[in-house]
């Protein structure tokens, strides 16, 4: 395959993935809104989240003030940010539409409708109609994803496409993660406060059943954490995205390719076989932060390796 063509499938996943993520973070904070929480401590929830996603900087040069309305349109509808929501599934469509010959027609025609209808969307969206732009979000990702399972080869067409996926969910779930730890009142300090905000982010992941069906306890931040990180058979895991990261990248595997599969197999090994207690000895932010450099590193070599170089025309 060639590189530009397995650079666009992998960035085509990388950015609906986001997309889905990013509504998935917005949508825990319209739970947690919900709830009866001081004003002070919501902001810190929108910080934490900014810094979570490395865009604190980039929200502060365009705004003069943290409010909750503001953050949620940066993040969703803010067409200057390549990292909001709507910015991200323009950046879907324009992959697909360099690789269209290889993807299948189903699977185009859903990314292009997506894109198309998102442009009709705005931060004019009144409240109520908010949750049902997220819904609308994961809906439409789950949509795609479905009919790439379906429709497409189990080629390297395939492989590239699921390689960008799960490297960008890997990185989501820490991320989300991270963006609680960071919030003042998300480290376990509050325990009955804290069962119902952590239970909020299980929801918003799609994984508030699964914990209960596997953990058979009270939701506290420590086991929610182990849970997203450890675990092998939840697809929002981290374990889980590094297994198949790993098995996609031995398909596609070339003569340079050696040691980029070297590190994700360490990177692997170390939620297959290690303890979370040990992992996260020195603190579980530090934790997320060390996972979320090496996975910068692995996605760095995936460019050298198989990818566009930067800068190439």
């Amino acid at each position: 395959m060639l590189s530009r063509t397995a650079d666009h499938l992998y960035w085509m996943s990388r950015y609906q993935e986001r997309a889905e993520s990013t509504a998935r973070m917005l949508d825990a904070h319209a739970r947690l809104s919900l709830l009866p929480r001081p004003p002070e401590a919501v902001l810190q929830g929108w910080t934490a989240t900014l810094v979570s996603l490395g865009m604190e900087e980039t929200y502060d040069e365009q705004h003069d003030e943290l409010t909750p309305r503001s953050a949620f349109d940066f993040l969703a509808f803010d067409t200057t940010n390549p990292g909001s929501i709507v910015s991200c599934l323009r950046a879907t469509r324009e992959n697909a539409r360099a690789v269209r010959g290889t993807l299948t027609s189903e699977l185009w025609e859903t990314l292009n409708t997506t894109y198309l209808e998102s442009r009709a969307i705005s931060a004019d969206l009144p409240e109520a109609a908010r949750r049902d732009f997220l819904e609308w979000v994961k809906y439409r990702s789950h949509i795609a994803r479905g009919i790439t399972s379906s429709t497409m080869p189990r080629d390297e067409a395939l492989c590239f496409t699921r390689i960008g996926t799960y490297l960008e969910r890997a990185d989501n779930t820490s991320r989300m993660l991270e963006a609680r730890w960071r919030d003042p009142g998300g480290q376990g300090e509050r325990l009955n406060e804290e069962a119902s905000e952590w239970a909020v982010l299980l929801r918003a992941m799609s994984a508030f059943e699964t914990y209960r069906r596997l953990c058979r306890a009270q939701v506290t931040p420590k086991q929610v954490t182990e849970l997203l990180l450890m675990r092998d058979d939840v697809p929002q895991a981290v374990h889980r995205c590094l297994a198949e990261l790993q098995r996609d990248l031995k398909t596609v595997g070339n003569n340079r390719s050696d040691e980029t599969l070297r590190r994700a197999g360490e990177l692997h090994a170390q939620f297959h076989y290690g303890l979370f207690d040990e992992l996260a000895a020195d603190g579980i932010t530090i934790l997320l932060d060390r996972f979320q450099q090496r996975l910068r590193d692995l996605g760095q070599r995936i460019a050298e390796d198989f990818l566009v170089p930067l800068g190439a025309e």
